[in-house]
């Protein structure tokens, strides 16, 4: 009897290599079960899972810097009226005070210019966020670049103090709403219309049209004769006439004045002759005050002088007004003859 031997070959499949996945990370495991290959099983992490992580951040960084420009904008555009809430509001109109509203347009540029500061700074702050977290996943460390951004920091807030104090009151100028385009200010040296307002420069032209470049930190204090109302205030002096007589001429060219359709928008109150202001060697002085608008105070002061100084014109009591003094020393007449001269001294 013959037996056949033969050699059956196995069927067993041969072991494959299995990823090294790091504790029990899910995605190696699944990324190895759809391909079956190991090397990308084990990049999964730095090829799926950190991109994924990247994209995610900046998304999430673009949609928030979008939500909270649209807030932003809301509120300046709620700030325009008079519904927008109390920081965002001009000093005096959240405090009780006399006087014509605020205008709408003023407001508007107001918190327009306050908007684009809070969106430039919610961008630097949002994406400044982001970065740090973006390179906190591609594995850098971040406690040195922490480090030297704080010394950075200290640095450059030493070496630009006067930057910083400069933009730190210019940014609380807007927020109170010291002053504004068109206004007349006094801003200590330099008096005249603002003509440009931004967070480190105030730009002013004086009466005589020369252009002042103002540091917001280097404003102490400011006249603002643009906002609410303003007071005339004008002196006529009537020499040694009869004070009552005076008063009642003024007081008419005043109430005139008043009741003139050129002027008589400009006036808050009507106009009030206070009687005699005071005594001086040259006779008495009559003070005369008007409550005007902001922006007619001068149309109505130069028209006031106009009118008062032709009513004591008319009334003759101008030609009592002393318009000068001579004094005239004697010299004796022993120092007369002593020196041989004489006359006025």
């Amino acid at each position: 009897m013959t037996v056949n031997l033969s050699v059956v070959p196995s069927t067993s499949p041969e072991p494959t290599e299995s990823p090294v996945c790091p504790g029990d990370d899910p995605v190696c495991h699944q990324v190895f079960d759809w391909t079956g290959l190991a090397w990308l099983a084990d990049g999964s992490f730095y090829l799926l899972v950190k991109p994924i992580r990247i994209v995610l951040i900046v998304v999430a960084a673009v949609v928030i810097r979008h939500l909270l420009h649209r807030a932003i904008r809301r509120l300046v555009n709620s700030t325009s009226t008079l519904t927008g809430p109390t920081i965002l509001r001009p000093l005096r109109e959240r405090v009780p005070a006399a006087g014509s509203p605020a205008m709408p347009e003023r407001r508007r540029q107001r918190a327009e210019a306050i908007g684009s500061v809070l969106r430039s700074l919610v961008s630097a702050m949002v994406f400044a966020l982001a970065v740090l977290l973006v390179l906190s996943e591609l594995s850098f460390n971040l406690a040195p670049l922490l480090a030297s951004a704080g010394i950075a920091g200290l640095a450059l807030g030493f070496g630009a103090q006067a930057l910083v104090k400069d933009l730190i009151a210019g940014l609380f100028m807007l927020l109170e709403d010291q002053y504004g385009v068109g206004d007349t200010v006094d801003l200590g040296e330099a008096t005249g219309v603002v003509e440009a307002v931004g967070l480190r420069i105030t730009t002013v032209r004086d009466s005589r049209g020369v252009l002042w470049y103002i540091r917001n930190g280097e404003i102490i204090r400011v006249g603002n004769k643009s906002q609410g109302w303003a007071m005339v205030v004008v002196d006529m002096p009537i020499g040694f006439a009869d004070a009552e007589q005076a008063t009642a001429v003024l007081r008419t060219a005043a109430l005139t004045v008043a009741a003139d359709n050129e002027f008589a928008s400009h006036f808050v109150e009507p106009p009030d002759v206070l009687g005699v202001e005071q005594l001086t060697v040259d006779g008495a002085v009559i003070r005369t005050v008007a409550k005007t608008t902001a922006e007619g105070q001068f149309a109505v002061g130069r028209e006031l002088r106009r009118q008062l100084a032709a009513a004591l014109q008319t009334s003759g009591i101008s030609a009592q007004i002393a318009v000068g003094r001579m004094f005239v020393a004697r010299g004796s007449a022993a120092g007369q003859e002593e020196t041989g001269q004489g006359g006025a001294t």
